[in-house]
């Protein structure tokens, strides 16, 4: 037949990655889904800080990152309940439909005051964060085959991070003349729409007779296995790195965010003493940093996303990828622990946040492509959810310890920091030679199921 020729969409997209004729709108469409979960998800961040920081206060948010993995254990389960029961489009339509609800609920509750509300919803906004995006990445990877996943992957995450600063200026924006709990409504709103992407997609594949699909015809409307979803990890090796991998990071990351709110208050404080903050209380002052520092990392990941990710992946792969950050990582903690100043420690987060948020997030989707379906939606719940929030108990343990303990200042911390990364380097090794083998045994059979 005559070889499909590129519409503008498709020319206009191939300047950030390789997109072939036909794929141009069920990639916009995916990338604009995303934007909508996470503009939602943005939008009623700020929400929970609100309620949490006014209400229980700030010592018992840090106890809830303990609660919230024991909550997750449940919330794994049951998705994995679902998934054994449901085919693709009616679990991520109930699912979807479910928070939606919840967020109308939560509005009301709101309004009649109901006690220990901000406890509720901060751990309800755990499995929000949890559930919904990693639902979403496990559907765009059962509708494209992993060529094309690999391609487009680029711009759905150059979507959600669109989405996480559209979110966030959107609450700035509306916190003051509309009202706190009214931001639970807004984001209801925003992920019903996105709703709407999701199904529009999944009809638009299933009519396609191109092939791009993950999966024969009739897979979509199976039940997606009967497998328990911490079972599948803890049998399998490859998934049980990934975990681990997960978990590493996130304690690495979450633990240079204590390095750098200590820094940085302890220069507010140095600050304020010396009169040179500009007129600026310390709570002000260091909202200033943060502000800025926020605005930089979403700059840099976006450009990262737009314009390396895909060339990187492409011309390096993935066993090169996957060694970038904690590379990022080992230089900037080895630095910190010998020049422990603002100025360092600063630059060092921003180069770790900005390529978490771009690469390493794309590069954490692309390991899932040569995984089961079943792999895909249940493992890829666990791992997100459970193991990702197990760093940051980890991380909070190290703190109390290094702090009561051991009396750790920032170069202990990040001392501590590097030997993690060392670990970490090693296991992303482990990790990108058995991804290779995982994509080479799956070869085969995708050629099998092309030819049937």
């Amino acid at each position: 037949g005559a070889t499909m020729q590129k519409n503008a969409i498709e020319r206009f997209l191939g300047l950030f990655t390789e997109v072939k004729a036909g794929e141009g709108i069920t990639a916009l469409m995916l990338a604009t889904n995303i934007f909508l979960i996470l503009t939602a998800y943005y939008i009623i961040k700020p929400v929970r800080e609100g309620l949490i920081l006014a209400g229980a206060g700030a010592e018992v948010k840090s106890y809830l990152a303990a609660a919230l993995v024991i909550v997750l254990i449940g919330t794994v389960k049951l998705f994995s309940y679902l998934a054994s029961r449901f085919a693709r489009k009616p679990l991520i339509n109930i699912v979807t439909l479910f928070f939606v609800a919840c967020l109308a609920v939560f509005y009301f509750l709101g309004k009649i005051d109901l006690p220990y509300l901000d406890v509720i919803f901060f751990v309800w906004i755990g499995m929000f964060n949890v559930m919904i995006p990693a639902q979403f990445w496990g559907f765009a990877k059962d509708i494209y085959d992993p060529d094309a996943v690999m391609r487009l992957l680029v711009l759905g995450a150059f979507g959600s991070i669109l989405g996480s600063i559209a979110g966030a200026d959107i609450a700035g924006l509306l916190v003051g003349p509309v009202g706190l709990f009214e931001l639970m409504l807004v984001a209801g709103g925003v992920l019903a729409v996105s709703l709407l992407f999701t199904n529009a997609v999944d009809s638009r594949e299933r009519a396609s007779a191109t092939p791009t699909h993950d999966a024969s015809t009739e897979e979509h409307k199976e039940p997606i296995g009967k497998e328990g979803a911490f079972r599948l990890v803890f049998q399998t090796k490859y998934l049980l790195m990934i975990a681990l991998l997960i978990m590493l990071l996130n304690w690495v990351n979450t633990t240079g965010e204590f390095i750098l709110g200590r820094v940085v208050s302890q220069a507010a404080d140095t600050a304020l003493a010396a009169g040179a903050t500009g007129g600026l209380e310390k709570g002000e002052y260091i909202g200033k940093f943060y502000a800025d520092f926020f605005s930089i990392v979403n700059i840099g990941s976006v450009l990262i996303q737009l314009f390396l990710v895909s060339r990187i992946l492409k011309y390096f792969g993935i066993g090169v990828a996957i060694l970038i950050l904690p590379l990022i990582a080992m230089f900037g903690y080895l630095v910190i622990a010998f020049v422990p100043i603002l100025g360092i420690v600063r630059w060092v987060k921003t180069a770790e946040n900005a390529t978490d948020y771009s690469l390493q997030n794309t590069v954490r989707h692309v390991l899932f492509l040569p995984t089961s379906r079943e792999q895909k939606y249940k493992a890829k719940q666990a791992i997100d959810s459970f193991f990702h929030r197990a760093g940051d108990v980890l991380s909070a343990a190290v703190v109390f310890v290094g702090l009561n303990w051991f009396a750790f200042g920032t170069t202990g911390f990040a001392i501590f920091n590097l030997a993690l990364v060392a670990i970490w380097l090693v296991l992303a090794v482990m990790i990108g030679r058995e991804n290779k083998r995982w994509v080479e045994r799956s070869a085969p059979q995708k050629v099998q199921s092309t030819d049937l």
